[in-house]
């Protein structure tokens, strides 16, 4: 993109540790070129000491480790126009002082969706081929199998609980495999799930039916804890549960429970409520669980993808174009 002359003022507050991979040098030399940064970049905590610094932020620049923009947020930053969130939801930083405002509050989602689309994607190849079952099986025993039977990625059923960002990319990415897609959301229709090539069903004939189902809801009320004993019961042999969205859609202790019953199930848990699990869950020790330490989401240099899209909506906005990433308050709740 081209360059503008610095006018606006901006600030940028995000949590220190993981402020290099999501803006580094080259993110804020191009966003250096559009505004003109006040002063070095701050620690929510470090904000919280220098409420000053907010008075001239026309633009926030943020990330993980966001303040959370309340009434007392808003008083200390009377020229705000922007915010721009180098992460994935922003439900825990907005309020209703904020929508009120009016706003636009850009989010990085869309980037973030990427690698947890491709982490989600290795492991349903993985699951259609029930990798992780025949290899603790083969440990166990000591040996190989005599016949090997596996649904594999030719014709198979793969189930999507969600089709929001991070669901839509990887229906995407499965449209290049010979396998069904299907897929339970209650936003979307049957024309547009069509048009990407998957086939809404209720949710009991999701989990019943696939081979492989992978969760990409957002956490609300009515999702919570929502994949429970029923569900999981249900599962057909040799299935694969693969969780990248969060902990909380999942009753665990049911969970637990249908997996000592069922070891030709698979678990596959990128994240757990609460996070990590407690010392004493059974998660750590059922051997049809393998959990991974959040590592779907953005991590290291996939991370440059978030800082780059907020330097590519902040040059949209100062320049008057429509913003590409902005959030709809109407639909701020279901980004988890």
């Amino acid at each position: 993109m081209a360059e503008t002359a610095p006018g606006a003022t901006a600030l940028l507050v995000m949590e220190e540790a993981r402020r290099p991979d999501v803006y580094p040098p080259e993110v804020l030399a191009g966003i250096d070129r559009l505004v003109d940064r006040q002063g070095p970049p701050l620690t929510r905590e470090q904000l919280d000491e220098r409420p000053e610094a907010l008075r001239r932020a026309e633009i926030l620049l943020t990330g993980w480790g966001a303040p959370v923009l309340d009434e007392a947020f808003l008083a200390r930053a009377p020229a705000l126009r922007a915010v721009l969130v180098a992460a994935g939801s922003v439900r825990h930083m907005t309020t209703p002082a904020f929508w009120r405002r009016g706003i636009p509050i850009v989010s990085a989602a869309a980037a973030n969706a990427t690698p947890v689309a491709e982490f989600a994607l290795a492991q349903i190849l993985l699951g259609l081929k029930q990798a992780h079952r025949l290899s603790r099986e083969v440990a166990a025993a000591r040996r190989f199998p005599r016949e090997v039977e596996v649904p594999g990625a030719y014709r198979s059923r793969v189930g999507l609980l969600g089709l929001g960002h991070i669901g839509r990319l990887v229906a995407d990415h499965l449209g290049r495999f010979d396998v069904e897609i299907l897929a339970t959301d209650p936003l979307t229709d049957a024309d547009s799930a069509r048009e990407m090539g998957v086939r809404l069903v209720d949710v009991e004939e999701l989990f019943a039916t696939c081979h492989v189902v992978s969760l990409h809801a957002p956490l609300l009320p009515e999702t919570r804890g929502a994949v429970g004993a029923r569900l999981l019961t249900s599962l057909a042999p040799g299935a694969t549960l693969i969780n990248t969205a969060r902990g909380a859609l999942i009753d665990e202790e049911a969970l637990a429970e249908v997996l000592r019953a069922r070891p030709d199930l698979t678990a596959v848990l990128d994240v757990t409520h609460p996070e990590p699990p407690a010392p004493d869950s059974p998660l750590y020790a059922l051997p049809n669980v393998l959990l991974t330490p959040h590592v779907a989401g953005a991590l290291g240099r996939e991370c440059h993808r978030l800082g780059l899209l907020v330097r590519d909506e902040l040059e949209r906005f100062l320049r008057g174009h429509p913003l590409r990433h902005a959030i709809d308050p109407a639909r701020a709740a279901s980004l988890a």
